[in-house]
């Protein structure tokens, strides 16, 4: 009887260690956020031999500056976004084009309750501005967009939540880029859009 409890025992153990085992990993996975596209329209067709995309902005990984702490990358998704919405369409001719990463940064301040017993905010600015420049022996044509966004959280928000307001931030600032930029690029650079014939084309 003893041997048959002392198996029916251990069975037991055994059982409340999966259990344990199975509610942490459930616990320590975090929710994952997928990198932005934009395949889903048009590309622009340009009127380049090439499109080179670079940044020269330089994260300092230092506070008040926290996009490195964004499950989402800004500085990648603007280099998403010109891969996905950006085509070169004239391989015989000269003229170059280069989009040009000049800021994707975000900084956190603290801001102070303005009444007692309310809390402390967090407020975040994203901000991301972006040139594109066509390079031509005669000519050249630039247009520039700046986009930012705004958010302000409690000062003790948990970081699972945090995180995914960082990401609706990010969803938020490129919905607002893409349509700026795609308008912008019609407007001033509409000369260097294949079957764009407002302007005389080359």
């Amino acid at each position: 009887m003893k041997n048959i409890f002392k198996i029916m025992f251990l069975a037991a153990v055994a059982l409340g260690l999966n259990a344990c085992s199975t509610m942490t990993n459930n616990q320590a996975s975090p929710e994952r956020y997928s990198d932005l596209h934009f395949d889903n329209k048009k590309p622009i067709q340009l009127m380049v031999k090439t499109i080179n995309v670079k940044s020269e902005f330089s994260p300092s990984f230092t506070r008040p500056n926290v996009e490195h702490l964004f499950p989402v990358s800004i500085e990648k998704t603007a280099k998403t976004w010109a891969k996905e919405r950006l085509e070169a369409a004239d391989f015989a001719s000269n003229r170059t084009a280069e989009f040009i990463i000049k800021d994707a940064s975000v900084t956190e301040h603290e801001e102070k309750a303005e009444q007692l017993l309310m809390k402390d905010r967090l407020k975040y600015h994203a901000n991301l501005k972006v040139t594109l420049v066509v390079l031509d022996n005669k000519a050249s044509g630039q247009a520039t967009v700046e986009a930012y966004r705004e958010l302000t959280m409690p000062i003790d928000t948990n970081i699972e939540d945090k995180e995914k307001h960082w990401n609706e931030m990010v969803v938020k600032l490129f919905q607002a880029f893409d349509e700026r930029m795609d308008a912008d690029i019609h407007r001033y650079l509409n000369m260097y859009i294949k079957d764009d014939h407002s302007i005389t084309s080359f």
